[in-house]
This record gives structure tokens, sequence and C-alpha cells, in this order.
């Protein structure tokens, strides 16, 4: 049963939390991971009242906006994005009046909060999933989701040859013989958003949460709702077609885009400017664009930039595509290098380029955090919004070495699709130097943290200079106090040496060294932060490999 809060007060409007508007055009959002950010009662596992406790740390750290992983009533098979109840809270983070109060707390500080919803599939314990298996073939319900007879002389074989992103057959067989289709776990039924009912369903989950006080939705498998007609065959095909990287019969189909009308319709209705995100994978950022047209989401993540090597052409190309394919439909870019379904870019970057987002090897630690740092300030350098996730503030590299007992990623038992490491980045982070959990909790935490993150932790860095997290917080109140930085749609690439990127925003300059050498640049101005040691001569500046610098022609 849902838990309900009882006639809660009005909430602070979002215009009151900042006091500007189109606030999402350039803000920084942070991820939040529920269950390994902080422990607020001891049990081992992050629940909602240890975030509340946390949230002047993001306040302090800079950030606009906190985006959270899901919280709902879930069996966790995959981490809780397999939903039970849309309007409970698991009760291992908490209760509604849990999420009230966090809400509450963050607009006071001046902090949004956007939560993740789930809207291509349940739990297969949502409740008309369960019904629909016991009411058998020709339950009404099952025309909610995609059940099927099977092929073959006996329905013995899945009604088509989609495969799950995290292995194996995207189709499992119920005693009664029909098949049910499941793009991620078995555990995960996909929607049929052909049924009205879905539609009016998730419609009204919106309101419940932005009636609570949520500033927005970050939409969970967004180009996934929609499969094409008929669903047929995929026909030859690599894995990485499965992530949206080409064209499918079950992603990115254009009908997702009238779902995505309806919704933005609702979210207008509400006060306070209040914003969708979209995880949509597609082939191309052009397409991508497809999904912030106007009347529809207002960000999508970048999935081509976290993608890209750390390499300057290469990434000019793909911050050059980006602007021009936001720009005529108005939206923002965004940028992002981590989350917590890939490996952290201190390890990505760590390990020699074309080995993807899931990586196995903890590779150079100093490389990788060198070139984690300098890709901070080019992201935080580039207009429209960035994303940060938990932790990396910190420097922390994936966990490359967990034993295979305390894995949980549904990927990884599965044997084949996504590589299943997505653990490595969900280890609990370190408040502290020392303690069982390093300051996350009063007890132990649900993946073992390294013994070497007491000198990562918050604690540990505090306070120093050069460290990690001084930089991320020096970075952030930079980028509050340039209006350059964020605002606007375009760059003014400048002339720089071979593997390096260098432009101009207005008055702010960002140069970029990602080659194997120093290089000399001139800075006409001062210099307002770089990523590591730089030395400045007669107004130039000798920057390291691996190290991006900040400066600005303004005197003041």
């Amino acid at each position: 049963m849902s838990q309900h809060a009882a006639d809660p007060a009005p909430h602070p409007t979002v215009a009151t939390v900042a006091g500007r508007r189109d606030w999402w055009r350039d803000a920084v959002i942070y991820q939040v991971y529920p269950r390994s950010f902080a422990d607020g009662d001891g049990d081992g596992m992050g629940d909602l009242a240890g975030i509340r406790s946390r949230l002047p740390y993001l306040r302090d750290l800079g950030v606009d906006a906190v985006w959270l992983s899901p919280f709902y009533a879930s069996p966790q098979a995959d981490a809780g994005y397999d939903v039970a109840d849309y309007r409970a809270v698991d009760p291992m983070f908490g209760t509604l009046l849990d999420a009230d109060a966090l809400i509450r707390d963050a607009h006071t500080l001046g902090l949004r909060i956007i939560v993740d919803l789930v809207p291509n599939h349940s739990s297969d314990q949502y409740e008309w999933f369960k019904r629909a298996l016991a009411e058998g073939p020709g339950s009404p319900l099952r025309d909610r989701y995609h059940f099927r007879p099977g092929r073959g002389d006996n329905g013995e074989l899945p009604p088509n040859d989609w495969e799950s992103v995290f292995g194996g057959p995207a189709w499992t067989r119920v005693e009664d013989g029909e098949w049910y289709l499941h793009l991620f776990a078995p555990e995960q039924p996909d929607f049929n958003w052909e049924h009205p009912a879905v539609g009016d369903e998730f419609r009204s989950i919106l309101r419940f949460w932005l009636d609570i006080g949520v500033d927005g939705f970050r939409i969970d498998v967004a180009h996934g709702l929609v499969k094409a007609e008929g669903l047929p065959d995929l026909g030859s095909h690599d894995q990485l077609k499965l992530l949206g990287n080409d064209v499918t019969p079950f992603f990115d189909q254009d009908g997702v885009h009238a779902i995505y009308r309806q919704w933005r319709r609702i979210l207008d209705e509400y006060s306070g400017e209040r914003v969708f995100v979209a995880e949509a994978w597609t082939p191309t950022v052009e397409r991508t664009a497809n999904y912030v047209r106007p009347d529809e989401l207002h960000q999508a993540f970048n999935f081509q930039y976290l993608t890209t090597e750390w390499d300057a052409e290469q990434l000019r190309s793909v911050v050059d595509r980006t602007l021009e394919a936001m720009r005529p439909v108005g939206a923002p870019a965004t940028w992002v290098l981590s989350n917590h379904d890939v490996t952290r870019h201190a390890t990505r970057f760590a390990n020699p380029p074309g080995l993807g987002t899931q990586i196995r090897t903890a590779g150079d630690r100093g490389l990788g955090l060198r070139r984690a740092r300098a890709a901070t300030l080019l992201m935080l350098a580039l207009p429209g919004s960035a994303y940060v996730y938990q932790g990396e503030e910190l420097g922390l590299p994936d966990v490359v070495d967990l034993p295979d007992e305390v894995r949980q990623d549904p990927a990884y038992f599965r044997g084949a699709g996504q590589d299943g490491f997505r653990d490595g980045c969900r280890v609990p982070i370190p408040w502290t130097r020392e303690g069982t959990s390093y300051g996350f909790g009063a007890g132990g935490s649900w993946l073992p943290q390294p013994s070497s993150w007491g000198e990562l932790s918050v604690e540990a860095q505090t306070g120093v200079p050069g460290s990690t997290l001084e930089l991320y917080r020096a970075a952030l109140a930079v980028r509050r106090a340039q209006p350059d930085l964020g605002a606007g749609d375009a760059v003014e690439w400048l002339r720089a040496p071979e593997g390096v990127l260098s432009f101009r925003r207005g008055e702010f300059v960002c140069v970029a060294n990602t080659g194997t050498e120093p290089v000399t640049v001139p800075v006409r101005g001062r210099v307002l932060l770089a990523s590591g040691e730089i030395a400045e001569t007669d107004g130039e500046a000798k920057v390291p490999a691996d190290t991006t610098l900040w400066w600005t022609t303004a005197t003041d």
C-alpha cells in the first residue's frame, strides 16, 4: 500500500529557491545514488535521512540541484529501477514523510530536488503485473504489458529475436505458456504504452510527486517507451545497438514524443519552473535533440560526450555537434562525465582508450586523476548544464576488485550484455578518515569500501589546497561568479597547439591540454583556476599535459 503524506503544507516555490528564470539552462546538478550516499540509521544502506543530513554539504559544494536515483518501493532486483509502487518510499530508504522533509530542507537551502521516474517498465511485483499473471491468458491486464504467444510448434521459442540489454533473451515464458517482454531483467516487464491505462497512470504519478514538491524528473530509458508496431525481429546486430547506439525497433521510436508533449503540458501547470531530463541513448546527438523541442522535455543527457576519449580533436567535434544540434530547438546542451551506470571517469581516463564505459582494471591512478580533474574544468566551462556524480568531487576511482559474492548488478549474473560491473561505481562514498564505513553511517556499508578511501574522504580533503574536493568547490564558485560560464549556446575556438583545446566565452578563456607534453599559451589577463600546477611568466602560462586552465580578461 502506498504511504501518503497527510495534508502537507505548501512548499516554497522554485522561484523562491533561486530567484532566477530558466535556472536549468546552466545548472550544475548533483546525482545522489541513495543507497551509497549517506546512511542515517546505521543499517549499512544509504537512505533519505542520510541524504537530508548531508544537504548542507551539497549547498556548500555549490551545486544548484540534486537528482535522486530511485527510492520507491521495490524488490531491488535492479537497485530500485524495478518499481513496485511509484507512490511509496521503500522502507530501506524511509517514508514519504522523510521524502517530504528532504524536499523542504533542500528548498530552504536553495537546492532543487529532481527525482527519477521509471516509465519503461515496472517490477514484476507491481500490482498490475501480479494480477496479469494470476488471471492468465486473456486477462485485460496483460494488455498493459507485452504478453505474446511463442513461436515454434509448441510456442517454445520467444516471440521475436530481441535481446535484453543485460544479456540473454528479452522474453521470459510463464507457466501458462505465454511470454512477456523485458528489455532489462526478467523482474522488469516492459509496459505497453499503446494501452491508455498506462498513460493515465503515469500522468497521475507525475501529479503526485509534483504536488509533494519535487522540482522535476529524470526519465529513465526515455527512448524506450514505444516499440515498433508488430514487434519485428531485430536481425543481425551487435550488443551496442541495445544501448541505443543504432536504430532498433524498441528504442528511439518517434511515438515517444507524443507522450512527452502530454507530460510537458502537465508540468507547465505548476509554478516554479519544474523540469524534465531525459536519459535517452540515441544514435546521434541530432536524434537526442528531438527530445528537447520546445513543447517536450527540457534537457537530455549527452551520452556522446560521456563516451568521448580524452582527446582534443574528438572533444572539439562532439562539443561542436552538440551545440549545433541543440541550437535549433532552443535547448541547452548538457555535459556529464560519470553516473551510476558507467565506470567513473577517474578510472576510465586511467586506462588506454577504446575500452568503453565498463572497465575492469584500475589503470594508472595518478594519470586518471589528473585527466579527471582537467576534464571537469573543461566540462564546467562549456555552455549549458553540467551533471556531477556523487564522489567524483573526491576523485573517487571505480572499485574494480569487488569480490564476486558481494556484487548485486543484475547484468553481472546474466553472463552477457553489459559487462555487469556497475557495482564498482556504486560503492558508498567516504566522509571521514576513520570508522567502519568512513562516516557513511554508524555501521558497515552494503558494498565494501577500499582501505585507502579514508584519505579520499570529505574530511581528509576539506581545506586542503589542491585537493580534488577544493578544486570542485573553487570551480563551482567561479562558475557562479562568472556570467559567461554556462550561459549561451556557443564557444569561440582559439588557435592552439595540437592536442590542446582553447576557447573564449566573453571575457573567460579555457585551455585544456589533452596531449603528452607541456604547452605554453598566452594569458592576457588574470588566472582564475587550474586543475594542476602551472607556471606563469610575462603574459604566458606553461600548462602541463592533462591540465586545464581558466583565465579572464576582466580586471576586477
